[in-house]
This record gives C-alpha cells, sequence and structure tokens, in this order.
C-alpha cells in the first residue's frame, strides 16, 4: 500500500479517495461486460499503477525552490508601466508563458488582473506582482516583475511599485503613439531614477507607425531609436527580446551586504483564514519561516508562519534572501498592523527604517453610508479588510440626519471611487449610499472663536455642509491641477473651447509630432472630477488622452448652494460652487432631481439656493385622480367643489409627506453639468 500512497495533504487525499471510488466503479462495471479486469488483486494492481503517476504529479506541484541558488547580481526587479490599453497586461501573459509560468492556452487574457472588476472593466486597477525564472545564456536568472494600472487615478499603485524595482519597461502603442499618462509614467520613473526599456507594442496593427513613435520617444524622452524594442504582445512576436533586454540593460537590486533584515512593505492584502498577507521587497538580510520580526511604525513583533514567492501563484519557500521579492505571514489579524511602506526587520536587531512612501494626497472626497443601519458593523469590517488592500483611500466617521452615521471618503479621481464601490459590492456583499463627490476646499478664518476652535487660522474643507460663511473668512482657496491633453491637432479648437468653459487658464503648447499636440492647462479640480474626461474624448471622437497632477491651491470666489426639497434641504446635496458658474449648476442639478425623484401624490418643488435666495427650481407634478369623471352636464359650482376639496387634500398631504430620494441620485446628480 506505501507504494501508491497519495501527498499528505487534505486536497491530494480528497482526490485520491475520488479516484479510487471512480476506478472502482467503472472496473465493477467492465466485470458485469464481461471485462478483462476481475478480482482485487487486479483492482490493486490497476490502483497502483494509476496514483502512483498521481502521487509524483502532485508532490511535484509541492517541490520547493531553492531561493539561494539565485544571488543579487542573477536577480532583476522591474515594472511594466504604459498608458491605458497600450497593452501591459498581454505582454505580462506573453512574458509568463515564455519563462513557464503558465502553460501557452489561447485563454491566457488578463491573467495578473485577479480583480472581477478588472476583467469587467477591461483595465488594472491593482498592481500584481509575479516572479520569473529565466535562463540567459546559460546563467539563472530571477526576474519579478509588477504588472501596474495605466490610469491616471491610479497613478499612487505605479510609484508604490516603482519604490521595490530598479527598473521598468515603458509600453507605447505602435498606433496611438505616446499618451499623456505615458509622459507622466515615465518621468515617475525617471525622478526615481530607474533604468527604462521603451517597448513599442501593437506592431501587428495595420495602422501601426512604430518609426513614428520612436521619433516621438526621442524628441520627449531624449530616447535614441535604437534603445526601442518592437514587439506584438498579443502574438508573441520578438518578446524574449523584452526578457533578453532585461536582463542585459537593467541593474541587480542595491542591497546592504552583511546587514541583518531590512524589507519594504509595499502591498498588502486580506485573506480571512491567514490573516495579512504582505508583499516584501528585501533590501537586506534574510528572512524565513519561524524567524521573529519587529514592525517599525507599530513596534509590535510577529512570528512568521510563512515566507514564499509569487509565480503568479502562491508557492511557499524556505527562505528569501536580500534582493529578493516575495509575499510574507506572519500573523497579523487586525488591518492596522500593516502600513504600507513599513519597514520590518529582525527582533531585537533594529535598523534604520527605509523611507517609505509619501502619503496619497485625495482628490475627491464623499460620503458613504450603510443602506440599512444594522449593516454597519459589517460595513466597517469590509471596508478596513478593502482599505488594506488599496491605501489611497483615505476614511474619516461621518453621520448625516438623512441617511445616518456612515463615513467620509477621500479618493484619488472618480473612476477610483466607481471601482471601490463595486469593490464592495462584489467582494463584500454590502450595499452602499454614496453621496456626490466633492474636492477639498480651504478657508482663511477671520474670527477668533473659529480659530481657537479649528486650532489654526487656515482649515481643510471636505465635507460641503462645513462650509463656513463669508462673513466669518477673508478668503476662500480651491485646489487646482496642470492638466496635460495630447490630442491630434485637428480637435485643438474644440479643445480650447471645452477648457475655457471650465475656467481653465492655458500654460503650455507644443508639437510632438507633425500631427499631435501636447497642450497643459491650470484647472481648478472642481471643474475636472465629474465629467471632463467624457466630455474631452466624446469632442476628440476618442482620441484625445489627459492626465494631471497637483498644482496647490488658488484664491476663488465660492458659494454654498444648497439643494431643498418642499422647502426642507437636503444635506446630502449641498455643492460649493464657483459664483460664475451658479445658476448653471444649481439649473442642472434640479432639472436631473425632477428625472430622478418619483412622483408622488403630492407637488414636488426642487429648489436650488444661495442664502435666501432662489436662483433656480423645477416641480415634479402630483398624480392626480380625475373627480370630474362623474359629472355631467355643466354643474360649474358643484366641479368647483370638488377641484377645492381635492386641493386642500393635497395641500394636506404635502405636509406631511416625506419624499424618498433614489439612493442613486446621490451619485449621479451632478454628471450632467452643461460646458457653458
Amino acid at each position: 500500500m506505501n507504494a501508491f500512497s497519495p501527498h499528505c495533504t487534505g486536497r491530494c487525499l480528497s482526490l485520491w479517495k475520488y479516484k479510487i471510488r471512480t476506478l472502482n466503479t467503472h472496473l465493477s462495471a467492465q466485470k458485469w461486460l464481461g471485462g478483462a479486469l476481475c478480482g482485487s488483486r487486479g483492482l490493486l494492481e490497476n490502483i497502483q499503477s494509476i496514483h502512483l503517476n498521481q502521487a509524483v504529479h502532485f508532490s511535484s506541484k509541492k517541490e520547493r525552490i531553492d531561493m539561494s541558488e539565485y544571488s543579487t547580481e542573477y536577480i532583476r526587479n522591474f515594472s511594466i508601466i504604459a498608458h491605458v490599453d497600450h497593452g501591459k497586461s498581454t505582454l505580462a501573459d506573453r512574458l509568463l508563458e515564455i519563462t513557464g509560468c503558465i502553460p501557452k492556452a489561447s485563454s491566457n487574457k488578463q491573467v495578473l488582473d485577479k480583480l472581477q472588476v478588472e476583467r469587467e472593466r477591461g483595465i488594472t486597477v491593482k498592481a500584481q506582482t509575479a516572479s520569473l525564472f529565466y535562463t540567459y545564456e546559460g546563467k539563472k536568472y530571477l526576474l519579478n516583475l509588477i504588472d501596474t494600472p495605466g490610469h491616471v487615478d491610479f497613478s499612487y499603485e505605479v510609484s508604490r511599485s516603482l519604490s521595490a524595482c530598479q527598473g521598468v519597461i515603458l509600453v507605447v502603442d505602435a498606433n496611438e503613439g505616446i499618451q499623456a499618462q505615458t509622459v507622466a509614467n515615465f518621468y515617475l520613473a525617471f525622478e526615481a531614477q530607474l533604468s527604462i526599456i521603451p517597448v513599442i507594442n501593437k506592431i501587428d496593427l495595420k495602422n501601426a507607425n512604430p518609426e513614428r513613435v520612436e521619433k516621438q520617444l526621442e524628441k520627449m524622452f531624449d530616447i535614441p531609436a535604437c534603445d526601442c524594442v518592437r514587439i506584438s504582445a498579443k502574438y508573441g512576436t520578438n518578446v524574449e527580446s523584452v526578457l533578453q533586454e532585461v536582463v542585459k540593460r537593467l541593474p541587480p537590486p542595491r542591497i546592504e551586504k552583511n546587514s541583518p533584515l531590512k524589507a519594504l512593505l509595499f502591498d498588502s492584502n486580506f485573506d480571512h483564514y491567514r490573516g495579512v498577507v504582505a508583499n516584501i521587497a528585501l533590501f537586506g538580510g534574510e528572512v524565513s519561516k519561524g524567524n521573529k520580526i519587529v514592525a517599525a511604525h507599530s513596534g509590535k513583533s510577529y512570528e512568521v508562519n510563512e515566507v514564499g514567492i509569487l509565480t503568479p501563484g502562491e508557492l511557499p519557500v524556505d527562505k528569501l534572501y536580500p534582493g529578493q521579492v516575495g509575499y510574507l505571514v506572519a500573523g497579523m489579524k487586525e488591518v492596522q498592523e500593516a502600513q504600507i511602506g513599513d519597514t520590518l526587520y529582525m527582533y531585537k536587531q533594529p535598523v534604520e527604517p527605509l523611507p517609505g512612501f509619501k502619503a496619497a494626497k485625495p482628490m475627491v472626497f464623499a460620503g458613504m453610508f450603510p443602506v440599512d443601519q444594522s449593516e454597519y458593523s459589517n460595513l466597517k469590517s469590509a471596508l478596513e479588510k478593502l482599505t488594506l488592500n488599496d491605501s489611497s483611500v483615505s476614511v474619516t466617521r461621518d453621520s448625516s440626519a438623512a441617511l445616518g452615521a456612515g463615513w467620509r471618503l477621500g479618493f484619488l479621481g472618480l473612476l477610483h471611487m466607481e471601482v471601490f464601490n463595486q469593490r464592495l459590492e462584489q467582494e463584500y456583499n454590502a450595499s452602499v449610499i454614496m453621496t456626490s463627490p466633492t474636492v477639498p476646499y480651504k478657508a482663511v478664518l477671520t474670527s477668533p472663536k473659529l480659530i481657537k476652535e479649528y486650532g489654526a487660522e487656515e482649515i481643510t474643507i471636505v465635507n460641503p455642509c462645513e462650509f463656513p460663511d463669508k462673513t466669518l473668512v477673508s478668503e476662500y482657496l480651491e485646489p487646482m491641477i496642470l492638466g496635460t491633453i495630447i490630442s491630434p491637432d485637428e480637435y485643438f479648437g474644440k479643445i480650447m473651447s471645452l477648457c475655457q468653459s471650465r475656467r481653465a487658464e492655458h500654460k503650455s503648447f507644443v508639437y510632438i509630432d507633425e500631427h499631435r499636440i501636447m497642450v497643459k492647462y491650470l484647472f481648478p479640480l472642481n471643474e475636472v472630477v465629474v465629467d471632463f474626461y467624457d466630455n474631452l474624448k466624446s469632442l476628440s471622437s476618442g482620441y484625445a488622452s489627459f492626465d494631471y497632477e497637483d498644482a496647490g491651491y488658488q484664491t476663488a470666489d465660492l458659494i454654498r448652494m444648497d439643494i431643498l426639497l418642499n422647502g426642507r434641504s437636503v444635506e446630502e446635496l449641498v455643492t460649493i460652487v464657483h459664483r460664475e458658474k451658479a445658476y448653471s449648476v444649481g439649473k442642472a442639478i434640479c432639472e436631473r432631481l425632477q428625472e430622478s425623484i418619483p412622483r408622488q401624490l403630492f407637488e414636488i418643488a426642487v429648489q436650488a439656493a444661495i442664502g435666501s435666495k432662489i436662483i433656480a427650481r423645477e416641480t415634479i407634478k402630483a398624480y392626480r385622480k380625475n373627480v370630474l369623471a362623474k359629472c355631467y352636464g355643466g354643474d360649474i359650482t358643484r366641479k368647483m367643489k370638488l377641484l377645492k376639496r381635492q386641493a386642500e387634500g393635497k395641500k394636506k398631504m404635502r405636509k406631511i409627506g416625506n419624499v424618498e430620494v433614489p439612493k442613486d441620485t446621490f451619485i449621479n446628480v451632478l454628471k450632467r453639468q452643461p460646458d457653458k
């Protein structure tokens, strides 16, 4: 019996028992049909021959890799960066196939995009790590790859991933050429002093023009055309040369020799059974199962339960060595214990903490409330676990008279907010109400009482309901961004009109080739955050791309606008607008609410007000019964009496009636602002 005993794991044992039952049933059927196999000895021999092979198969899956074979000079850590939809994930799939991490199959699409929201939207929102084993000129190399997002809202993921790398692959579409996020990602890598390998992808397309893209790269980034690698990630054309260039061009990781453990925690996620799974990059020392480590931020100590690498699935190893990238499980049960950017070191061997990461600066704020207050605790737990996986989200407690207890969350952009909300629903089955997004404003106070209350003369306002009155402040400040737009020159006139309608200030203009331009504008963030990108894509037939960076604060003439339903202010719909655009924004919100709020048995007045002044109004007509249907002839007195009685009933109902606002209205109410 020992000869065919399977690998002693629960999963293998279950498979072994299932195979025996299946084979037993099959052989019994053969016996009744006059098959050749019969008797217990024949059955045992057949089971033995089959499960001997199965045992080898399963045990080979569990073979541990000796990571000591890969010294520092044979390690390369790199990221793939690019604009949205330029082929990062497809290139990562081909690299995984070439190095044998996954079998070659037509179904290999977005292998590293593990989230449901990523596959539904076709974009990468979460950086993913994979270790590749590659032999070049007879030498074995360990290549640690990080696939990064391409949308501007997830640039924090990119900057965080670059901290664990020594080089990047900059992917550019051979058809579309340099886009706005290409420029932003290049300068992120350039400022981090990383080696850059330019790769021109999609050369198989009919309209591909790699020569034009090479000229763009040379003009914009001073990259010689001879350094560019032309590939087709979809068909695998020339992809292996990318791995060869990674080995030749990128430097090995810089480590501190003979130093104790110093590991950077650059990402993490939460496992319901094991707790926090931390992704680490070792800048010195070694770590293995059983070691006692300390987190520099919290000072808490932990015993390491498991270390391993991602290939791209988790593969446990005995030990991780300097310069390597992998994962670590150390029994961290609370999500607050794993701080992104923290330094891990060996117990009683303290080291100087690594610089970590610059804190993400939220650009958009929105209130989040449970649909039912009884779900508050479950939603709180889901929020904590999801923010562990997405550390760029800021969370503060909030409450509303209409919606109850909740939180005010800060996001890097509107897409980031939508993806976060979608992940809550998909991964934690949480149903929430999101309020309309706002941006953080500032106010310079003049009232000594308020200055004493807030402890500062300048305060930041993330909730429009807390916007102070003009009599209490000397000036208001609104956040500004420096926006970069790259587009074919034929759309420049329309784009310029769009930018001017958003109170933008022109800064620079340059041709990146014969037909494409790069223009920079200084925008108020509030004018861009909701629907600017959609309008830009519409005006340019989808060819324009947009990226932005923080540009500080600027004085502005801001006012608070209240939305009234039957004379009652709705806190969740309060907005802060520029005085010039107050009427157009108020009119748009009232029209949107008129479409969204269902009709009642009484009339509903939807009003936009600045202080006590009504600047816009829409009316939602009441359902009305035809009380004159049974009246015949010309009895005017009777008809007027019936109509008067009906009007009195409607008036009374309006006083005591409640208006129910659909939950999606709170987030969609600002999505139809006019451009003029």
